[in-house]
């Protein structure tokens, strides 16, 4: 599928709408766009949305569920204590 297109000043253009549907772009898509042997090549990019820091914790609050279960008999200190050594063992390693 092939179509001329006109620029707009400063080099703008339009997808035509039935480009876009074969391209697969969505409205919200952004575009990467790379020049390949002199031609344009250009393909959707799908970004992922930015999470709020309550989204943020609670997707990370989910994803240690299995951790937090398999550990429900250990005590909290004693979870706290290898945390922070885990946590210094790899600042140690870093400096």
């Amino acid at each position: 599928m092939k179509r001329v297109i006109r620029q707009l000043r400063h080099g703008q253009i339009t997808i035509p709408k039935d480009l876009r549907r074969a391209a697969g772009i969505e409205p919200d898509d952004m575009l990467s766009v790379d020049v390949v042997d002199g031609r344009l090549q250009i393909e959707a990019v799908r970004v992922t949305p930015k999470l709020s820091a309550n989204e943020w914790l609670k997707d990370l609050y989910d994803l240690f569920a299995p951790v937090r279960e398999s550990l429900k008999d250990v005590p909290e200190d004693e979870i706290n204590r290898e945390i922070d050594e885990a946590i210094a063992e790899v600042r140690s390693r870093n400096r």
